[in-house]
Formats: structure tokens, sequence, C-alpha cells
């Protein structure tokens, strides 16, 4: 899974408040446990990579996260033995001991595993919808050198596959016992670390990526750094992520939608729940209604 630049609106959006967003799906994920929000937020984790043109994508880590997430719920269903309502008696189990399965354990083991998809999938979205390139390029104001080193040691990923390969054969030629794969593995990370320092450096000796502008009273150019205003995406998305957050915060602070498993299930479908759920929907997907201007 890689970024490819798509004409929607996230896309659009400028690298650091596509993060924002993506996070703070991830934040309600984390925060909302009823099954209700959850669902809403899966719904609108699905709808925002389907209106940013990486549906495709998210099906493929879709197809990772739903067996993660069946067995985060197994092993819930086999590790927790509260609940009242037992559903299967699987009598003595070599590892479990006395075992049964119950609906409580059940229930909150599907949430679990819901969770689990549900922050996968966010991560999906934000490798195939945020550039990488401009994410390290934030960190450009605390150290230029350390996201243009961090930058280069990415792109080096095929070279340092070459180099373990190398050192591999090089090290089958000498006697003894052959290396272990760990300490292969930290021998080529810290020589394509190097490398990409030293051609960090070389690069940032010759002006790389400093833009010029004149100095005062005509005297010597100095690098500069052109801001580009905040465009209506990246305020619509920021204040989707604000809104997310809020939402979050908001239904489990006032309990809106109260959700438990202890020592029975207790999940009521009330007003505030469903209403909340709407909004999240909502709140998620309504910054993918203005397609002006996403072909920048």
């Amino acid at each position: 899974m890689i970024y490819r630049r798509r004409a929607s609106p996230l896309h659009a959006a400028r690298a650091g408040v596509g993060c924002a967003y993506c996070l703070a799906l991830a934040l309600a994920v984390l925060l909302l446990p009823a099954p209700i929000l959850l669902g809403a937020l899966v719904i609108s984790i699905a709808g925002a990579a389907v209106f940013a043109g990486v549906g495709r994508e998210i099906r493929r880590a879709a197809l990772l996260a739903l067996p993660l997430g069946l067995l985060v719920m197994a092993v819930n269903m086999l590790v927790a033995q509260g609940g009242l309502t037992v559903i299967a008696r699987l009598g003595d189990l070599p590892v479990f001991g006395q075992t049964d399965v119950t609906l409580e354990a059940t229930v909150y083991g599907a949430v679990l595993g819901v969770r689990a998809a549900a922050l996968i999938l966010c991560g999906a979205l934000y490798t195939a919808a945020i550039d990488p390139d401009a994410v390290l390029a934030l960190f450009r104001r605390c150290s230029f050198h350390s996201a243009l080193t961090a930058t280069l040691a990415t792109r080096m990923v095929p070279v340092l596959a070459r180099d373990a390969r190398r050192l591999a054969d090089a090290q089958r030629c000498r006697p003894g016992p052959p290396p272990s794969r760990a300490r292969l593995i930290r021998a080529t990370t810290a020589g394509v670390l190097d490398r990409a320092l030293d051609v960090a450096a070389a690069l940032e000796v010759r002006g790389y990526g400093a833009a010029r502008r004149p100095g005062p009273q005509g005297g010597r150019a100095r690098p500069g750094r052109v801001r580009s205003p905040y465009s209506r995406h990246d305020l619509a998305f920021a204040a989707s992520a604000v809104g997310l957050i809020a939402l979050a915060i908001g239904a489990r602070v006032a309990d809106l939608a109260p959700f438990s498993s202890d020592p029975s299930l207790y999940a009521p479908l009330r007003a505030g729940g469903v209403a909340v759920a709407t909004a999240i929907v909502l709140c998620a997907l309504l910054p993918f209604a203005d397609r002006r201007g996403i072909e920048r």
C-alpha cells in the first residue's frame, strides 16, 4: 500500500490537517465502546476511503484486519470468564482449564475486535491518503536535516534489501556458523542510515529545498519558506477533526450511549446514542461534499 495523489478533498488538504483528521477518527474509536458508536465510526472510515478514492486500498487492509478482529474476539471468549449468561461449556481445556463461554465475554470480545480492525483501517486511510513526504516536511521547522534524513532513509528501502543480500552472501563465504538474522538486520540498517545522513548533509550544503528571497536593502539572498494560506479543504477537515473529538468526549462524559458487559450485558439503544452516531457520520463525511479545487 503506497500513497498516490488523487483528486479528492482529503488529498487536497495539507498533510497536517489530514493527520489530525485520521488521528481524530482513531481517538474516537478508542474513546467510544458502545457498539452503535463503533459502527458509526467504521461507516465513517469506510465512507472517507470511498470518497477519497482509496476504497481498494482499504478493502485490502480490511482483509488483514478482519482475521485479527476475529482472533481478538476468540481469545477474549476463552480467556474472560466473567458474565452470567453461559452460551457454551467447553469443559477442561489443556491451557485454559475449565472454560465457559459467556454472552458477555463474546460481545465484549467483538467490541475489542471491531476496535482493532477500525484502528487498522484508520492507519490504512492515513497511508493511502496522506502524502508521506509532506508529513516529513512538517518536521522541517524542528530540523530540516532530520526531516531530509528520514525522507532519504525511507526512499532507500530497496538499497537496504540489496545490502542485506550482499552481506549475507559475504558471510556465507566465510568459515564458521552463519550470522544471526538480528545482527544482519542491525548491520544493514546502520549502513543505510549512515548513507542517508551523508546524502542529506551533502544536499543541505548545496541548498536543497531552501527557497531564496531577497535580503534587506538589496543584500544577499537568504533562505525562506513561503506559507500558503489555508484552503477551504484545510478548514473543513480541521473542523471535522475537532468536531469528532468533541463528539467522542461529550458522548463519553455524558454517557449518551452506555455500554457494560460485566456482570451482565447492558447496551440500551437511546435517542442520544443514535443522535451522536448520526452526528459522527455527518461530521466525518461532510468535508468531502465540497469538491472544488481538488485537482491541486
